[in-house]
């Protein structure tokens, strides 16, 4: 190959891994992030994990702006919930409100939640090796 066809293609992959560095950082940067600590009634905890699973499960399938819903409970505090939501942006977590299986799951576990706080956050490492297999 001539040196200066060489050249070339080594400049337009360079300037293509510099766009699309630029592009991922970007992304990241309109992630929104939060976490959900709730508290459930512990005659209902059955019952909200369900519900909970079926939501995520459904929102993360359906909805390409929700990127990541992972939910868990403590160990020696089973009714202490933890869910960390990934969002593409702002207005895919907005979108994510309006969708009728959030409405149903909201419906459906507000006399199981007795606690929420919503946590904004700001993402410092966002990596995984997990993949789900459907």
């Amino acid at each position: 190959m001539p040196r200066h066809r060489f050249l070339a293609q080594f400049i337009i992959f360079s300037i293509m891994t510099v766009f699309s560095s630029v592009s991922v950082l970007a992304q990241q940067k309109d992630l929104v992030v939060r976490i959900a600590r709730l508290q459930i009634d512990s005659v209902q905890l059955e019952s909200y994990k369900e519900i909970l699973k079926e939501h995520a499960e459904t929102a993360v399938r359906m909805e390409p702006g929700v990127l990541n819903l992972y939910a868990v409970y403590e160990k020696n505090k089973p009714t202490h919930v933890t869910v960390f939501e990934i969002y593409a942006n702002e207005a895919a977590y907005k979108a994510h409100l309006l969708t009728p299986h959030f409405i149903k799951y909201k419906a459906a576990t507000k006399d199981m939640v007795k606690f929420l706080e919503l946590v904004e956050t700001v993402p410092i490492a966002l990596e995984t090796k997990y993949r789900r297999s459907n």
